[in-house]
């Protein structure tokens, strides 16, 4: 069993055990084309979908609960929404081809958006957004991938610094795909087939050659999930050795392309290209 280092935590690759089993509860949700989903403290679940523009809200039973967006360049319309971050006052969304976050409340609402693309300052501006996440203080983090790196920004919208640029050395970033940030503020981006972690300030602590083709990363409270297109692995980011384990997923012989996973309230929820599947632990 090869030994995985990620920042201050050790994380295996457990292929070669006995991973855990979840069996199939149930599915919910007609999209045309999901690109992200979160779910905030209260239990709402956001997902953007990439070919209407849209961002919805639903609850844990598959409820359609509100809806915004559409084609556009205006406040709250979209140009491919690439992710989307909550937390149970805001909703952060990457609007990808329109170069900015756009912040809606938790019943999306707009509330306001950050753009820097006309900017005077060279280190803040950023494009074509893939991920999107927000600190327990504020902060928000910004995946730029046109400038494969990450920017962070404050409470109020002032540029802070920039990580994994051409100047982080081993932690320079290649092609990132995904960001998550976990409890303590340690900062996560799949960068091709490797895990590279930052801590809050920017500095580099952690580099993962995974081996393999990640797609996807989700920290929910103590909870990191990861996802390639056919399968999820699980972390408890409790312990100081946690094991990231492959899951098999039982009961549901639909399961198509994985666009992104999370674990909440004993529940993975796995999202598709059309849909919601949710899975419960066998022994639960």
């Amino acid at each position: 069993m090869r030994k995985i280092y990620i920042s201050v935590l050790i994380l295996f690759f457990t292929e070669a055990h006995l991973p855990q089993n979840y069996y199939y509860e149930i599915s919910f949700g007609k999209f045309r084309s999901a690109s992200s989903f979160h779910i905030n403290p209260s239990g709402h679940i956001f997902v953007t979908d990439d070919v209407t523009h849209e961002v919805y809200k639903l609850d844990t039973l598959g409820s359609l609960l509100k809806s915004n967006g559409g084609f556009g360049w205006d406040d709250a319309a979209f140009d491919e929404p690439t992710d989307v971050f909550a937390t149970d006052l805001s909703v952060f969304v990457a609007d990808k081809n329109n170069h900015r976050i756009q912040r809606f409340d938790r019943d999306l609402n707009f509330i306001s958006k950050l753009v820097r693309r006309e900017s005077a300052y060279k280190n803040e501006i950023f494009g074509y957004p893939m991920g999107v996440t927000a600190s327990n203080q504020g902060d928000l983090f910004i995946l730029d991938s046109e400038n494969n790196r990450v920017l962070k920004f404050d409470l109020f919208g002032n540029f802070v610094t920039d990580m994994g640029g051409f100047d982080a050395g081993n932690y320079v970033l290649t092609k990132p795909k995904r960001i998550a940030i976990s409890r303590n503020n340690n900062i996560f981006v799949l960068d091709k087939n490797d895990l590279i972690t930052f801590d809050f300030f920017g500095n580099g602590i952690g580099k993962t050659e995974t081996g393999e083709e990640f797609t996807d990363i989700r920290i929910i409270f103590n909870y990191m999930t990861i996802n390639d297109k056919k399968n999820v692995w699980i972390s408890d980011l409790r312990s100081p050795e946690s094991n990231l384990q492959i899951l098999n997923l039982f009961g549901y012989d639909e399961l198509k392309e994985i666009r992104s996973s999370f674990f909440f309230n004993n529940r993975l929820y796995v999202l598709t290209r059309n849909e919601i599947v949710v899975y419960r632990p066998i022994d639960d």
